[in-house]
């Protein structure tokens, strides 16, 4: 795990592929970290602003309507909604020295508008480490499962929506095959969680990674 903000609060992100349960366990994960006492925000991507939220509104809007949004638009669409996340939300928040718990950040962007649409992966880098002002997470916790698996959760979700209905199984392929490699380059700031299990089952493991740095965090 990083250690980037000694004296400050602390930033853990939650990564998958579709159906992964990326927002319910950040969500499970904020309410158990502040039942011990930390002051916590939860947030997720894209979104988190009123500036985040519109564009994520544009970016669903635009390819749920046709295929005419460029790859380079659509990655700088969520580097600006990032940059305003991370300026007004996430680093305002640790610098009061509460945790933040994100679902989703700069490597769900690595993931889906690099290897997933096929952006310059060295550009891509880039732009999130601009778009960021250099912050990355303390912790990232990826929520892995075979695609099969992801796809089939959502469709029974009533989260699916013209996105993944446009996609094919290759691309999402492509994403996780991407989240395992980011993983493999920064063992410490990883951890692989199997999300192919239940949502408990998850949350345990979860907390199994987090509960041994409360102290020393805190």
């Amino acid at each position: 795990m990083n250690d980037e903000s000694s004296g400050h609060g602390r930033f853990i992100t939650l990564e998958g592929p579709e159906g992964s349960g990326k927002t319910t366990a950040a969500r499970h994960l904020a309410r158990w970290v502040r039942d011990r006492g930390i002051a916590t925000v939860l947030t997720q991507e894209p979104g988190g602003t009123p500036l985040g939220e519109e564009i994520r509104r544009i970016v669903l809007h635009m390819r749920g309507m046709s295929d005419d949004l460029d790859p380079r638009a659509d990655a700088l669409l969520y580097a600006a909604a990032r940059a305003q996340h991370v300026a007004r939300v996430i680093r305002p928040a640790l610098e009061r020295g509460e945790w933040v718990v994100c679902a989703r950040y700069l490597d769900s962007s690595l993931a889906y508008q690099g290897a997933g649409y096929g952006n310059d992966p060295d550009e891509m880098r880039r732009l999130q480490a601009f778009a960021t002002y250099g912050r990355r997470p303390d912790l990232t916790l990826l929520l892995d499962l075979p695609v099969a698996v992801g796809l089939e959760r959502t469709r029974r979700r009533a989260e699916w929506n013209r996105f993944e209905d446009t996609e094919t199984a290759a691309f999402f392929e492509r994403v996780r095959s991407a989240y395992l490699a980011l993983a493999a380059a920064e063992p410490d700031r990883f951890e692989i969680v199997d999300a192919s299990g239940s949502v408990e089952e998850a949350d345990l493991a979860i907390r199994a990674i987090i509960e041994p740095t409360l102290a020393s965090w805190s």
